[in-house]
């Protein structure tokens, strides 16, 4: 069974490693790749990072929390980023895509409430948006299903392109994202987003 904390541990004055060490000792690849491969990469900076830092508590980095809160950083930000550099790459050939990100999103999953990033890119008529997060207190709720997040990603008036997307962690400990559909779980990868894009991009 893979293990889970569900809620982000609230920030205290204690020396222990905090997610805004993590912030400053890992980040993600610029160029676009797998989130497998973003992962393995983000963890060998973590690591390397924290040691040539020095840290006391480097221990502490692979307590069950703060990776967990690791797994989410890293996979939400492979979500947004991916789509990001799709749309900026579109642009750069004159396609003309607004982008808005807005902090602090909440949307609903069943009961729980996420809380984090929601990323819309706006052509014309049509918009594609993508909206992660997690619960961040008791009063939220959990994810369900053994999650770790929740994505969704959402075509404006096209609701049969949408798709509900659950973080898990793999057997060997990396974030996975899954579309959840009819009860079953598959594999999202990069060529899935990119689907999506091409959805949105079609005239």
């Amino acid at each position: 069974m893979v293990r889970h904390d569900n809620i982000i541990r609230e920030a205290s004055g204690k020396a222990t490693l905090q997610l805004g060490d993590l912030q400053a000792i890992y980040c993600l690849p610029a160029s676009m790749t797998e989130l497998d491969e973003a992962w393995e990469l983000a963890l060998a900076q973590a690591t390397q990072r924290a040691q040539g830092q020095g840290r006391a508590d480097i221990a502490r980095y692979l307590d069950l929390r703060v990776r967990n809160d690791l797994l989410r950083r890293a996979a939400t930000d492979w979500l947004l980023d991916a789509l990001f550099a799709l749309a900026a790459e579109s642009n750069r050939k004159g396609a003309s895509i607004q982008i808005e990100r807005t902090e602090d999103h909440r949307f609903a999953r069943g009961a729980a409430t996420m809380v984090g990033t929601e990323l819309t890119l706006r052509r014309g008529v049509r918009a594609l948006t993508i909206e992660s997060g997690w619960p961040r207190a008791p009063r939220d709720g959990v994810v369900r299903g053994n999650g770790l997040a929740c994505a969704n990603i959402k075509h404006l008036g096209k609701a049969r392109y949408d798709d509900e997307l659950i973080l898990v962690s793999t057997d060997k400990g990396s974030p996975q994202w899954c579309v959840v559909k009819a009860g079953s779980r598959s594999l999202f990868t990069l060529s899935a987003l990119r689907h999506h894009f091409a959805l949105f991009s079609q005239s």
